[in-house]
């Protein structure tokens, strides 16, 4: 061997893996408190906490259980609440109206919420599901869920939503053009300092079905979404909807659902540079919780890999229902 040859394998990637304390000085990746937003299901009544059978560990909050909730997010470091209202049939009509009513679970919750915690972010979703007689995310004219007339009842909701304190408001509905509507209304009526927190690569998934259970539109929804969510095939397609959404006002832009489509996650944050999240859905919470519950995983662990997979990919941030978990193990 030449002398000035190193001896095989000059390269040891092991050495950095030796100890606990050199793999913490060597990881790329960090997962903290900051990067949690913790999606909640809201519902009428008072003193109600009513799990949700398809989601383990997950309740519908009636309003004054949702201040709990704030309060403990807050206490636990977490930045971000996100509202989702569930209601039950005699709330819901062909044209949505509940949906942009000043005083429904959503709005009293964040009005709720801001005067309890205000220095908690509340975020909110956009979209027509849990007030709509079909289930879709927009209004529905003989069989086709309508674009435009969609988007002017999005707006309202909208404003309905800034007017009540919102911080973040999250159009998951993927009609086209909701963005540029929003942003504009927002700036018309005094809301400029609110976020959008776009759904701008939002695929036809099956894995959303516990959540649809969570806010009551499953046993509503007539037919599927793929007129209007995005093909999981088509990755060119979530990336032009993304461009789109910023173009048109989006400051911030998630992909979802989260695990299967990590590959998104990465592009979107190397392509566009914009603060990028992911929805962990209920469909993957709901797995991950099946199998610890039956003794097949680990589940904090797989939770938290789970959980830094999304920030290794590019995420800043992951809405997860773990959330509250996850916090209590990282602020140890």
């Amino acid at each position: 061997m030449p002398a000035n040859q190193a001896p095989f394998p000059a390269t040891r990637f092991r050495r950095n893996r030796a100890s606990a304390p050199l793999r913490n000085l060597t990881r790329e990746t960090e997962l903290s408190v900051n990067d949690l937003i913790w999606p909640v299901f809201v519902r009428d009544g008072d003193g109600i906490e009513e799990p949700v059978s398809s989601m383990p560990g997950v309740v519908r909050r009636s309003v004054d259980k949702i201040m709990q909730a704030a309060v403990e997010a807050h206490a636990l470091g977490i930045p971000a609440i996100c509202l989702f209202p569930y209601t039950d049939g005699s709330l819901k009509t062909e044209l949505c109206e509940e949906a942009w009513n000043p005083d429904n679970l959503t709005n009293r919750a964040i009005r709720a919420i801001k005067a309890a915690v205000p220095d908690l972010a509340v975020m909110t979703d956009i979209a027509l599901d849990p007030y709509n007689a079909n289930g879709h995310d927009g209004i529905v004219r003989d069989g086709v869920i309508v674009n435009d007339e969609t988007v002017a009842a999005l707006v309202k909701m909208a404003l309905a939503q800034a007017d009540a304190g919102a911080d973040i408001l999250g159009p998951s509905d993927m009609m086209d053009g909701r963005i540029g509507a929003i942003r504009s209304a927002l700036e018309a009526h005094g809301h400029s300092g609110v976020t959008i927190l776009s759904y701008a690569a939002k695929f036809a998934s099956a894995f959303y079905g516990p959540f649809r259970d969570a806010v009551g539109a499953s046993g509503a929804l007539k037919g599927d979404k793929k007129t209007y969510q995005i093909d999981p095939a088509n990755r060119r397609e979530a990336l032009r909807c993304v461009e789109r959404d910023l173009s048109e006002g989006a400051d911030m832009v998630m992909v979802k659902p989260g695990m299967p489509y990590l590959d998104l996650c990465r592009e979107v944050k190397d392509r566009f540079g914009a603060p990028t999240y992911a929805y962990q859905v209920s469909g993957e919470y709901a797995m991950i919780q099946a199998a610890a519950a039956n003794g097949w995983i680990d589940g904090d662990k797989v939770m938290l890999e789970s959980l830094m997979c999304f920030r290794r990919a590019g995420c800043d941030g992951v809405l997860t229902y773990f959330a509250p978990r996850v916090a209590r193990l990282l602020n140890r």
